[in-house]
């Protein structure tokens, strides 16, 4: 078990809320890409993220250590807030350097 709190209707909304929020708002930061192909960037970064959740949660489980620092309480730690940006901010990085020219 990678992580027993994450759940497939939170995995669900996520990608909704992605492909709605990324069309809504990324017209002003992207606006030569049609709303559609921004739904994807969404749930692509969306996907990332979760799998970066689900990776940092797996290194966890695997060091056997319930919160990755002290620093925040209750909060898992500062690598619990930044665990879905590691692995999403690449890939928007990538889309921005490589796709979107």
């Amino acid at each position: 078990m990678i992580s027993p709190k994450k759940t497939i209707e939170g995995a669900l909304t996520g990608f909704a809320a992605g492909a709605i929020a990324l069309p809504a708002l990324g017209h002003w930061w992207l606006p030569w890409l049609p709303p559609w192909a921004l739904a994807m960037v969404g749930v692509t970064l969306v996907a990332a993220g979760i799998v970066g959740d689900l990776f940092e949660s797996l290194l966890k489980r695997s060091a056997g250590v319930k919160d990755a620092s002290a620093l925040i309480p209750g909060h898992g730690g500062v690598l619990d807030r930044l665990d879905s940006l590691l692995f999403a901010g690449p890939v928007f990085y990538m889309f921005l350097r490589f796709a979107a020219q």
